[in-house]
């Protein structure tokens, strides 16, 4: 089973700041995003309505682009990126070690934790 590669918060901020191309999918629910969000665009596929994009994935993702699933802690965009790679064929798929409370913490206390 291939899994997604862990990136820690502020390593994630470094390559974004760097101008990678890096696609941000944050899986998490409208009132967490809400809530708290990075101060980077980012595609919203709660997992929650999956049955709404799930079967558009090709057209929301580029494949040839790495993409940085968040979470509130790490577990839900784990377990899509997983999918990605498995399911849909992805290559390149890095989860957010802590999702974005680890980011608030590490690298932005602007973004309020919950």
């Amino acid at each position: 089973m291939t899994t997604p590669l862990a990136i820690r918060a502020r390593q994630l901020q470094e390559r974004l700041q760097a101008g990678e191309p890096i696609q941000l999918v944050d899986v998490r629910e409208d009132q967490e995003l809400a809530m708290a969000r990075l101060d980077h665009p980012v595609i919203h596929l709660p997992l929650s309505r999956a049955a709404e994009w799930m079967d558009r994935v090709d057209t929301l993702l580029d494949r040839d682009q790495p993409v940085a699933v968040l979470c509130h802690a790490g577990i839900r965009s784990y377990q899509f990126g997983c999918w990605l790679i498995e399911q849909q064929g992805f290559t390149a798929v890095l989860n957010l070690q802590g999702g974005i409370d680890a980011w608030s913490a590490e690298v932005d206390p602007a973004v309020p934790r919950y």
